[in-house]
């Protein structure tokens, strides 16, 4: 490796800073007015609320069976502030700290009731979704090669519709087949399809992203790729916990199904087939622990990193995927994604709109000619991505 390994981003910088000090306490309200919690919930919602910005981070105090390693995590700053700690700890220990407020792992009517559903059901039912999703089924190709790099696109531009961030300027609605333009920084895509036809692809490993519109544009895609034949099998890995408002979990999949039946057609069609690929072990549903922990990738244990390793193919979705890939550090921007991820499992893909401060894998001089003509390109959803690292032949 030629670069030095790089610090992590911290939460004293830039975006970091403005997603401790404004996004994470407005999740937070929007927590309290989209749920019907008892005065004693709301007060602990609020004083988490108050403890974001320049107070200590507080430990968690209810006993559940995460709790002691979640601590034992956050003693190296336990007198620090949440505006001195490493970024990605930071959200992920909010995430941890939001559900143990709202009593989650409790005995009682809160237990493993979900603070986003509301968000989420709102986001399965709204009329842009609905209209791209049209859109995108009924689109047709003059063959299949065409239509995966369609699909791949909308999958791509799907991950613009994040329920956590609410400050993106570019929204879902304002594109998904823009695969030709300026914003699509790379795109491998020509590349993938070698690996995956004429159906060579035993296994696809898919590491999801958000639930509601985005997730809808996957079902697509991987009904695509096992319905045709390109596949055999695809595996989900959700998350097992509400985490960063909208990640999808296994209890997601069947809201989702039910909207798709809603819409009718075609969309109805793609339930009926996606129940048939369920019930016929071709698409599997998975979670673990360790997607809503503290860890980045690296830090993988070795039972999921073997899982892992049986794919042909690993497709990473969205930008905290990205982030936990690169381990949330300030690589510089022309590092080679396969230098500063030499450890994870190959073949992989990573598909991601920009909305943190880290990337590799760009051009001389790239990152430079951007920020001059747009200096928020790093993080306002507007740019995305599609890496491919193949196995050396």
């Amino acid at each position: 490796m030629n670069h030095p390994y790089p610090p992590p981003l911290m939460t004293s910088e830039s975006f970091a800073r403005y997603t401790v000090v404004h996004r994470l306490p407005s999740i937070v309200t929007d927590v309290i007015a989209e749920n019907d919690y008892p005065p004693a919930i709301v007060s602990t919602l609020e004083v988490l609320r108050d403890e974001l910005g320049e107070h200590s981070i507080a430990p968690l105090t209810q006993d559940a069976p995460d709790a002691a390693a979640w601590n034992r995590a956050r003693e190296p700053y336990c007198d620090h502030s949440w505006l001195e700690i490493p970024w990605y700890f930071a959200e992920s220990y909010f995430y941890r700290r939001l559900l143990e407020a709202i009593c989650y792992f409790r005995p009682g009517d809160f237990q493993g009731r979900d603070p986003f559903e509301h968000r989420k059901k709102g986001a399965l039912k709204g009329e842009a979704a609905r209209k791209l999703l049209k859109m995108v089924l009924a689109g047709e190709a003059a063959d299949e090669k065409e239509r995966f790099a369609r699909l791949l696109h909308a999958s791509l531009w799907g991950n613009r519709a994040d329920l956590s961030n609410i400050i993106l300027a570019a929204g879902p609605e304002e594109g998904l087949d823009c695969a030709s333009g300026d914003d699509l920084l790379l795109d491998h895509s020509p590349a993938a399809w070698p690996l995956i036809a004429p159906g060579r692809l035993r296994r696809v490993d898919f590491l999801c992203d958000n639930a509601g519109l985005e997730a809808l544009l996957d079902l697509v895609l991987i009904d695509f790729l096992l319905d045709s034949g390109l596949c055999q099998q695809i595996v989900f890995h959700l998350k097992d916990r509400p985490f960063f408002v909208s990640d999808t979990m296994i209890q997601d999949i069947a809201p989702m199904l039910a909207a798709l039946r809603q819409i009718g057609g075609p969309a109805a069609d793609l339930a009926s087939r996606l129940e048939a690929h369920r019930r016929g072990g071709r698409w599997i549903l998975k979670s673990d622990p360790f997607w809503t922990s503290w860890l980045c990738f690296a830090e993988m244990p070795a039972h999921l990193y073997d899982e892992l390793a049986q794919s042909d193919l690993i497709i990473l979705k969205g930008d905290l995927n990205y982030r936990r890939l690169l381990g949330d550090r300030r690589w510089p921007p022309t590092m080679p994604l396969e230098e500063a991820a030499n450890y994870f499992p190959l073949p992989f893909m990573t598909l991601r709109t920009l909305k943190s401060e880290i990337i590799v894998g760009l051009r001389e001089g790239e990152a430079e000619k951007l920020t001059a003509t747009d200096p928020d390109w790093l993080v306002n959803g507007r740019r995305g991505l599609i890496h491919l690292v193949r196995r050396e032949t």
